[in-house]
């Protein structure tokens, strides 16, 4: 049976980031984590772990997605010659 918690030397290796970057994570609570034993020793449940990866997907795919919306609608404003730089423009 795999090991329940991750310490967070093997999250930033999963999420090839540096621990730098893994501790500011935790710390600001987006990525669940909790404290144990002496000073920043934090641990990290594999599932949360995967939750937060899929949360990072999901979030990715929306960002995609309004990007793209954006696009289509400059696109169209542009095709029936609307001055998409200045929308006030007549």
């Amino acid at each position: 049976m795999p090991a329940r918690f991750l310490t967070l030397a093997e999250v930033c290796e999963v999420l090839s980031i540096s621990s730098a970057q893994g501790y500011a994570i935790v710390r600001s609570g987006e990525l669940p984590a909790i404290q144990v034993g002496g000073r920043n020793q934090w641990r990290v449940d594999h599932e949360v772990l995967e939750d937060y990866i899929q949360g990072k997907y999901a979030e990715q795919r929306r960002g995609a997605a309004a990007k793209t919306a954006g696009t289509d609608r400059t696109t169209r404003a542009t095709d029936a010659g609307e001055d998409t730089a200045n929308p006030a423009a007549p």
